[in-house]
């Protein structure tokens, strides 16, 4: 709230949590009401609204169901069993990033290590990894494990100049910035790498492929989702060519240089022992080649010296994003029981 002959700030309004809002609307008549959508990695999509005349904010309509999730209680009526916290770290060069940290509640005031963590970034195109509802997460954190969400740069959580820091020849920030709060979480004390999981999809994907092949000895699993990962191809393949603009082109030397700088299918070695992957590719995919999560496996059963399992689930009839619900639950739980799996959960 602010004056609106100064612009000085009044006052703030205090939010049920660390999420996303969105929607902000008022009668047409103007007044003193305002509505707007709220969510967060827990809480499915409310309206709330605001009576500045009362200065008072309150939930106007919910989903079905939705009230026990909304507080993070149990249906039975028990404590908060989820709760979220943002940090702030230091990547590889000094750069603060921001991370949201989703756990059971009260985790935060005794860590043990104990827990099995999900590392979920993107870093790419301009987009930001705001919060947003997840069931995936929920289930998740109230099986007992933990899941960070970090803002990487190449979104846009700090603007175009974050975007623009982790495109083309500073791609490699990036992968510092998750790699950096990998280190975060085990320093805290929140996990191990061997019960640490990176998991991303799409342009996430090729992140996870960077975290797999250039720090093997920082987690013990990975879902690698959709991937891109033969960088220096990726311009021959569906709409591949049109993101020359973020990442470069192999037909420019220097550019070249920077995609076999950091090209996971490149980059894998031999006797190096790598952690546990599960590839998911879907046939229909009209913007990633399945080709690549195909190749890369490959490269990574043919190399790994380790006794951890390198899978791929490759699925018929479905594209890059959509799909209907009943897939979207068994893709979740062939990958979160993959990762539980191999963190001990």
């Amino acid at each position: 709230m602010h004056d609106l002959a100064s612009g000085e700030l009044v006052s703030a309004l205090e939010l049920p949590g660390i999420g996303s809002v969105g929607g902000i609307a008022e009668r047409p008549e103007g007044g003193h009401e305002a509505w707007f959508s709220y969510t967060d990695y827990t809480t499915p999509p409310v309206v709330l609204r605001y009576d500045a005349a009362a200065g008072t904010l309150g939930t106007w309509a919910a989903a079905p169901g939705a009230g026990a999730l909304n507080t993070g209680a149990r249906d039975d009526g028990g404590a908060p069993v989820v709760t979220a916290s943002q940090v702030t770290y230091h990547s590889a060069d000094g750069t603060a990033v921001r991370m949201v940290i989703i756990e059971p509640a009260g985790e935060g005031r005794s860590r043990s290590a104990e827990r099995s963590c999900i590392l979920y970034g993107y870093g790419g195109f301009d987009i930001s990894m705001t919060p947003g509802y997840s069931a995936n997460i929920l289930a998740w954190v109230e099986a007992g494990g933990v899941y960070a969400v970090a803002g990487l740069r190449g979104g846009s959580e700090e603007g175009e100049e974050w975007h623009r820091a982790g495109m083309l020849g500073r791609k490699q920030n990036v992968f510092d910035d998750f790699h950096a709060a990998g280190e975060y979480l085990v320093a805290e004390g929140i996990t191990t790498p061997s019960r640490l999981a990176a998991w991303g999809g799409s342009n996430g994907g090729l992140l996870v492929g960077a975290a797999v092949t250039q720090r093997p000895d920082l987690f013990g699993a990975a879902v690698c989702s959709a991937p891109l990962l033969d960088m220096v191809r990726y311009e021959r393949f569906k709409i591949g060519e049109t993101w020359n603009v973020e990442y470069g082109s192999a037909a420019n030397a220097e550019e070249l240089g920077w995609l076999l700088g950091y090209s996971p299918y490149h980059r894998v070695q031999d006797g190096v022992e790598y952690p546990a992957v599960l590839f998911t590719v879907f046939s229909n995919d009209s913007r990633v080649d399945p080709l690549h999560g195909y190749k890369m496996c490959a490269a990574l059963q043919h190399a790994t010296a380790s006794d951890r399992p390198v899978l791929l689930r490759a699925e018929g009839q479905v594209g890059h994003g959509q799909r209907a619900v009943s897939l979207s639950a068994a893709l979740a739980g062939d990958c979160l029981g993959f990762v539980a799996e191999q963190t001990g959960l």
